[in-house]
């Protein structure tokens, strides 16, 4: 089963003012999620119910999953300190 990805603005925002190579490096992790949405290391955040996270070294992409419609959606994306806030 394959689900579809969507960013919301602000995360699409967010992933191009990343620099290059760190784009690089999360692109695929977030293509990955589209035949597997709960890869190895994907932790549950606590408070925001049915957002998950996954690390990409000192990076963060956070997602919530619509079953319903098969989509993932991407909230998120940055460094680690900045994520959470």
């Amino acid at each position: 089963m394959r689900y579809d990805l969507e960013f919301t603005s602000s995360a699409l925002r967010e992933f191009r003012a990343l620099d290059s190579q760190i784009q690089a490096r999360v692109l695929p992790k977030i293509v990955g999620l589209q035949s597997n949405p709960f890869p190895s290391g994907n932790k549950k955040l606590q408070g925001m119910p049915g957002h998950y996270r996954i690390r990409v070294g000192d990076y963060r992409i956070v997602y919530r999953i619509n079953g319903d419609r098969l989509v993932i959606v991407i909230v998120r994306v940055g460094h680690r300190r900045e994520i959470y806030r």
